[in-house]
């Protein structure tokens, strides 16, 4: 099973909406979110997609319960605090907005772990975890939106640039 993979969308809408396009072309049927989405509009082109969405907040969305309607308006989106463990596929996955607010015991007793905060896309395994950050798909601070798929069975990741004019900051 393949999941596309997000964090750091902060309003970014034309990047969210090529990240689903993107997503929706390569076969992926699942989204997981780490958090930074901000306002509640930045939802509508994951929720539109008609794919699943796992997700937890950050610490830049502050209209919360906003984001939770907002959410309640498309079927299998869900959002939680961080961190969150869930089952994908078999595999027992931890999304997390901050991976520095996880004791390392928590991260090994996951096969994957997602994570957003640093804006810096990064693949990297810890004893058998695989820990993976897809990068800021808004690309406000590095100027290019990156996002990933997750291949859950072969736990290896394809990052996704957006490049082109269009898309720098």
């Amino acid at each position: 099973m393949r999941v596309g993979v997000l964090a750091d969308t902060h309003d970014r809408m034309p990047a969210i909406a090529e990240f689903a396009r993107r997503f929706s072309e390569a076969g992926v049927t699942m989204l997981l979110h780490c958090g930074d989405y901000i306002a509640p509009f930045s939802l509508r082109p994951l929720v539109e997609s008609g794919l699943t969405l796992a997700g937890v907040f950050g610490n830049n969305d502050g209209d919360r319960e906003g984001l939770r309607a907002e959410a309640a308006k498309g079927v299998g989106v869900e959002l939680y605090e961080s961190p969150h463990s869930v089952e994908v596929g078999g595999v027992r996955l931890m999304l997390v907005y901050d991976i520095g607010d996880v004791q390392e015991r928590s991260l090994t007793a996951h096969g994957i772990v997602v994570h957003g905060c640093t804006h810096r896309a990064e693949r990297r395994i810890q004893g058998d975890t695989v820990i993976l950050n897809p990068g800021e798909a808004c690309g406000w601070l590095y100027g290019t939106p990156t996002a990933a798929i997750l291949d859950l069975e072969t736990r290896q990741a394809e990052m996704i640039t957006l490049d082109g004019p269009e898309w720098r900051t």
